[in-house]
């Protein structure tokens, strides 16, 4: 592989993933070989990108919950405000709402910065709620988010750059959502896949041809030539 592939932050779910949401072990086949930085920025709690790092064998770059968590040179920051994303959630339970979760959330379970409910909850309702608490409602088209204004992945890869002592725009991101946008404005070239949400795609530099996995492995053989 040619020495001067490009660091990368890629999102997860819709861009690692199969349609079902499972991881596409084809991960295992390209990303431990990457010859640059990988930095995983996702909307999940903090352990799951973790952990994927973990056992793909790269480098514990993390931005997680949407900004509200990074990792990077072994230093945890935090920006979000849980307390007041679970004072949304306990509201919207009190008047009627259902986070969708089940009995055991794990979901939430390990969140840190912030809240997620199903789409299947009344999103007009959160909604209300968490304007009323100051608090924004953003959908991933995996879930709804309840954070604080202002904390989004591009500003928690900035700030992962910052510690690494690395330049975002030497970055090639690929990802599938309104959360990847703020990314997307970031870095140095962007791509989303096939399956992205709008917002994605209106901010992508290019929409690919291929989806979830796939389109991410046309990105990644793309940079090999």
């Amino acid at each position: 592989m040619d020495s001067d592939a490009p660091p990368l932050v890629l999102d997860i779910d819709g861009t690692l993933t199969d349609d079902p949401g499972a991881l596409d072990p084809r991960a295992f086949d390209v990303l431990p070989e990457w010859p640059a930085p990988v930095v995983l920025a996702t909307g999940k709690a903090f352990p799951y990108p973790v952990s994927l790092c973990h056992y793909l064998g790269i480098d514990k770059n993390v931005v997680a919950e949407n900004g509200g968590v990074v990792l990077a040179d072994e230093t945890v920051t935090y920006t979000g405000d849980r307390e007041r994303a679970q004072a949304v959630a306990d509201e919207f339970v009190a008047r009627g709402g259902d986070l969708g979760w089940g009995a055991f959330d794990e979901t939430n379970y390990w969140r840190e910065t912030e809240i997620a409910v199903n789409r299947s909850a009344d999103e007009e309702l959160l909604r209300e709620v968490a304007t009323e608490f100051e608090m924004e409602v953003i959908d991933t088209g995996y879930a709804y988010h309840v954070k604080t204004p202002g904390v989004e992945k591009g500003v928690g890869f900035e700030r992962l750059c910052e510690t690494l002592s690395m330049d975002p725009t030497e970055f090639v991101a690929v990802g599938d959502s309104v959360n990847d946008a703020s990314t997307f404005g970031v870095v140095g070239r962007s791509f989303a896949v096939a399956n992205a949400d709008e917002a994605a795609t209106a901010a992508a530099d290019e929409v690919l041809t291929e989806s979830y996995m796939d389109g991410t492995l046309s990105v990644l053989e793309r940079l090999r030539e």
